[in-house]
């Protein structure tokens, strides 16, 4: 089973820097998928109002980080 570091985790997390929740959609995380690219894209939408920008690139960067430290568990 491939773990915290893998080729896959590598793959999903730059999915992410791309598409927010890419990552996680990549690795079967539906709902996370949902999540972080619902923030983000809300966030980054409303640019102009400064503070949910800067909540969305706080997501964002999160979505990468986390699909790149995901372990599964059996």
């Amino acid at each position: 089973m491939a773990g915290q570091g893998s080729g896959g985790n590598v793959i999903a997390a730059l999915c992410n820097v791309f598409i927010p929740g890419l990552g996680q959609l990549v690795q079967g995380r539906i709902l996370a998928a949902i999540l972080f690219f619902v923030v983000c894209a809300a966030g980054y939408a409303l640019w102009f109002l400064v503070v949910p920008a800067i909540v969305a690139a706080i997501a964002h960067l999160w979505a990468i980080i986390d699909a790149a430290k995901f372990r599964a568990t059996l």
